[in-house]
C-alpha cells in the first residue's frame, strides 16, 4: 500500500520531488520547437510539440506519485499477456523484472524524469526498454494509455482511500476514548447555537464518533467501485489481442472489470465519489473544528489546547491561538474544490476519454494531501487536548436547559403538553425577570402558575438527572451512552483490531 509514515510524507516521495529530472528547457531547440518527437504517438508527426505546449500538457511533475501502481499494473498486465501467448513467458519475465528495476532507482532517487516523455507511464516504459531492449517495447500490447491510465490511477485511488478509512476509524477510536472518560460530565447542549438542553459530554463526543464511522463505511461502499478495472478497454473499443481482462483484476486485487469499454476508459465517476467522500470527511472535520475553536475562547472555557496544537500572536503576549483547527476548517475548501473542479471538468465531455481528463489528478492528490493530515492531526489533537468540566456544568445554569424537564414534569401530572409548554414558558419569563434560574424559584412562585405543582419538581429540575432520565435509544442517558460506546467498540474491533 502507498501508506504515509506518520510524518505524512508518502515513502518514496522525497526521492521522487529531488529526482535529477532534466531541466524542461533542455529539451527544446532555440526556436522553441521540440527536437524530438514522442516516441508513443510521433510516427505521424514530422516535429514534435511547441515548448510552451509540451509544459502545458506535461503531467509526469505531479503523475509520478502514481509510478508504485503504476508498475504494479504493468507487471500484471505482462503476466498476462505471457499467459495468453501473445508474448512468450520468458519476455513476461523480463518484463516484470525489469520494471522491478525500475521501481528501485524510482525509490532510491536514481531515476531521470523526463518532461518531453509527458508523464509517469511514458518514463517507466522508456526506461524499462533502455533497461531490457526491444522487449520493453512489447510491454503496450493490447493496451492504450487510456485504460492503462485508469487501472493506475484506480489503484492509486484505492490505496489512498484504504489510509483514510484506517485515519478515520482511528479518530473514531480516540473520540470513543475520550467520550468513555467523560460519562458523568455534563456540558449545555444547543440548537442554533443557543443553550437548549444538558448533554454528557461523552454524549456529544460520540456523535462526532458515528460521523466518522459512517465516513469509514462510505469508503468502503465507494472502494467497491472504485475496484474496478478497464484494462483491456484498450483506447476506447476494445482489443483483437486474446486478453484475459479478468486475470489481470484478481492479480492487482480487484474484483471486477468494466462492462463497456467505452465507459471504462472515460469513467471518473471513482475520482468524483472519492472527493466526495473527502468532502464530506472534511466537513465533519469542520464541524468539530468550529467547536474546538469556540470552546477555547475564554468566554466559554470548556477546553484548554496543547501547546503543540496551538501557535502565538507576534505583538500580544498573552494569546493561544488555534490555528490548527483555523487551519483544518479553512482546508475544508480546497477538497470541495477539487470536488467541484472535477464535476465541472466531467459535465460535458462526450464519449470517450478526453485530454481533459488529465485534470483528474492534481486535484485528487491535494485533496489527498489536506485529508489524510487532517484527520491524522485532528486525532493527535484530541488525545492532547483538556476539557475543563467545571465550566461545562457551570455553564448549564445559564439559558433554563431544564425548561424541557419541566414541562415533561407538568404532562406526568396530566396536563397537555402543549398546555405544559405555555405554563413553562411563563415560568421562564418569571425566572428570567427575577434574574434567577428556574431551579431557583420557589414552590410558591411555581405553584402560582400552576397548582399540581408539588415538591417533587426540584429533583427533576437538577441538570444531571435531565441528562440521566433520557434513556430512549440513542440519548444523552448513561445507560444509551454504554450502548453507543460498545456499539462503537464492536465495530471498530471488526475494523482497527479492537477488542471490546
Amino acid at each position: 500500500m502507498f501508506c504515509r509514515d506518520l510524518t505524512g510524507q508518502v515513502p518514496g516521495e522525497a526521492a521522487l520531488a529531488t529526482s535529477n529530472a532534466a531541466s524542461p528547457d533542455s529539451f527544446f531547440t532555440e526556436n522553441g520547437q521540440t527536437m524530438k518527437t514522442n516516441q508513443s504517438w510521433g510516427g505521424r508527426f514530422a516535429e514534435g510539440p511547441k515548448e510552451a505546449v509540451a509544459q502545458y500538457t506535461d503531467s509526469q511533475s505531479y503523475d509520478r506519485a502514481l509510478y508504485a501502481q503504476d508498475i504494479r499494473a504493468s507487471q500484471a498486465h505482462a503476466r498476462m499477456l505471457g499467459r495468453q501467448g501473445v508474448i512468450s513467458q520468458n519476455e513476461a519475465r523480463i518484463l516484470v523484472n525489469g520494471l522491478d528495476r525500475v521501481r528501485e532507482e524510482i525509490e532510491a532517487g536514481n531515476f531521470v524524469w523526463k518532461p518531453e516523455l509527458e508523464d509517469v507511464h511514458m518514463n517507466i516504459e522508456a526506461r524499462l526498454t533502455e533497461l531490457v531492449g526491444d522487449v520493453g517495447k512489447k510491454l503496450h500490447t493490447g493496451r492504450s494509455r487510456n485504460d492503462q491510465v485508469g487501472l493506475t490511477f484506480r489503484l492509486f485511488v484505492a490505496d489512498r482511500l484504504e489510509t483514510w478509512r484506517q485515519r478515520a476509524a482511528l479518530l473514531c477510536s480516540v473520540l470513543a476514548d475520550k467520550a468513555a472518560e467523560h460519562k458523568t460530565d455534563i456540558l449545555p447542549g444547543c440548537t442554533h447555537l443557543q443553550p437548549a438542553q444538558p448533554v454528557s459530554l461523552a454524549h456529544h463526543l460520540l456523535a462526532y464518533a458515528w460521523m466518522f464511522r459512517r465516513d469509514a463505511m462510505r469508503l468502503e461502499d465507494t472502494l467497491e467501485r472504485v475496484r474496478i478495472s478497464p484494462l483491456g478497454a484498450a483506447a476506447l473499443a476494445g482489443t483483437t489481442y486474446p486478453l484475459d481482462p479478468q486475470s489481470v483484476a484478481d492479480e492487482v486485487g480487484f474484483a471486477e472489470i468494466y462492462g463497456n469499454s467505452m465507459d471504462a476508459v472515460s469513467d471518473r465517476d471513482f475520482v468524483l465519489e472519492a472527493l466526495f467522500d473527502g468532502s464530506t470527511i472534511m466537513m465533519h472535520l469542520s464541524r468539530l473544528c468550529e467547536e474546538i475553536i469556540l470552546w477555547a475562547n475564554p468566554a466559554f472555557g470548556f477546553v484548554r489546547l496543547s501547546d503543540g496544537y496551538s501557535t502565538g500572536s507576534s505583538i500580544m503576549p498573552q494569546k493561544k491561538n488555534p490555528d490548527v483547527a483555523e487551519l483544518m476548517r479553512g482546508k475544508t475548501g480546497r477538497v470541495y474544490g477539487a470536488l467541484t473542479g472535477l464535476l465541472t471538468v466531467m459535465k460535458g465531455l462526450p464519449l470517450a476519454y478526453n485530454r481533459d481528463m488529465q485534470e483528474d489528478k492534481e486535484g485528487f492528490l491535494d485533496a489527498d494531501r489536506t485529508v489524510e493530515a487532517s484527520l491524522r492531526l485532528m486525532a493527535g489533537m484530541l488525545e492532547e487536548l483538556t476539557f475543563r468540566t467545571d465550566r461545562m456544568r457551570e455553564a448549564c445554569k445559564a439559558g433554563f436547559l431544564n425548561a424541557t424537564e419541566l414541562a415533561d414534569y407538568l404532562v406526568g401530572k396530566g396536563i397537555p403538553f402543549r398546555e405544559a409548554h405555555h405554563i413553562t414558558g411563563q415560568a421562564v419569563a418569571m425566572a428570567e425577570k427575577a434574574g434567577k434560574g428556574l431551579e431557583d424559584l420557589t414552590l410558591g412562585e411555581l405553584q402560582s402558575l400552576e397548582p399540581r405543582i408539588d415538591d417533587s419538581v426540584f429533583a427533576i429540575l437538577e441538570y444531571a438527572a435531565a441528562v440521566s432520565r433520557r434513556e430512549t435509544p440513542g440519548g444523552t442517558g448513561p445507560r444509551s451512552v454504554e450502548t453507543q460506546l460498545e456499539q462503537i467498540h464492536q465495530w471498530l474491533g471488526q475494523n482497527l483490531g479492537e477488542e471490546n
